[in-house]
């Protein structure tokens, strides 16, 4: 023990002993800056420093780009294009199996190795017996309503179910009383109805707008385009809400109804049907009445 602790009283001496960093001028040794220092000072100092490059250093390559650069380190484009790619093989996967089954099916067809059932036709038709006394054929309120909307739309059907594939029916594109009725003696191919002003003015059918713009005599007109031919002009509108090229669904607002133009005598929808260039009377399919 008495050897041990001028051995400890020495390493203390030396870690504690004052040394002097002097920074001076070469030219003139003047002495810029000094500090006064111990060994502890530095080995304390030295091993924070390395311990905050160490610290630093880390972080900077865990939450950076510079992560990728590291080889045997994955970048996350990389991942994702990993996991993308398991996705497609396993879909992949399950396409080929169903198509090996497909296969498989159609090479039994083909061999006619095929298991039959019979079947007891008579049975069946048995069991699907019924007396007409039976069963209730009276019409019931829905079924009357149906029939009644079927008729409604066939009656104002412009076109003939045998030549059209999908039931054309015209829609009223405003509620009115008719103020001027359509004459070809009189040159007036339409139909004039009186609506307030600013009530919607919709489509007669789906189709496309073919012209939308102001005309000094007619105000504010929009024309759309339908199918088989026919064609719907709307005049004297307020506002239009639709522009040339739009595509437009039955009974969708395309206009405001107004009193715009040189030949209005009052807000009014001025409506006009064309058929292959010939003008129609519009009341001969559509029911204007509110």
């Amino acid at each position: 023990m008495n050897q041990k602790k001028p051995k400890n009283k020495k390493l203390t001496k030396k870690l504690l002993h004052k040394y002097r960093l002097v920074i001076l001028n070469e030219d003139t040794f003047e002495e810029r800056l000094s500090f006064k220092l111990t060994r502890l000072n530095v080995f304390v100092v030295l091993s924070l420093l390395s311990m905050f490059l160490i610290v630093a250093t880390t972080l900077l390559i865990a939450y950076t780009s510079l992560r990728e650069y590291i080889p045997g380190y994955s970048s996350s484009a990389l991942k994702q294009s990993a996991t993308e790619l398991h996705f497609k093989t396993d879909s992949l996967q399950q396409v080929l199996h169903e198509n090996e089954q497909f296969y498989a099916s159609i090479k039994k067809v083909l061999e006619g190795d095929i298991s039959t059932t019979n079947i007891n036709k008579d049975s069946i038709i048995a069991a699907t017996k019924f007396e007409a006394s039976q069963v209730d054929l009276s019409p019931t309120k829905a079924d009357s309503l149906l029939r009644e909307r079927v008729d409604k739309e066939d009656k104002y059907n412009l076109f003939d179910s045998a030549t059209s594939a999908a039931n054309f029916v015209l829609f009223p594109p405003a509620s009115g009383e008719i103020s001027e009725s359509y004459s070809v003696k009189d040159k007036h191919y339409a139909v004039d109805i009186v609506v307030a002003k600013d009530t919607p003015i919709k489509a007669t059918a789906d189709g496309r707008v073919i012209f939308s713009e102001w005309t000094t005599q007619t105000g504010f007109v929009i024309i759309l385009e339908h199918s088989y031919g026919l064609i719907s002009v709307y005049k004297h509108n307020a506002t239009l809400t639709k522009e040339q090229g739009d595509l437009v669904k039955a009974g969708e607002v395309i206009a405001t109804a107004g009193d715009s133009g040189e030949y209005t005598t009052g807000p009014h929808l001025h409506f006009e049907l064309w058929s292959d260039g010939y003008p129609i009377n519009p009341i001969n399919f559509i029911d204007f009445k509110p």
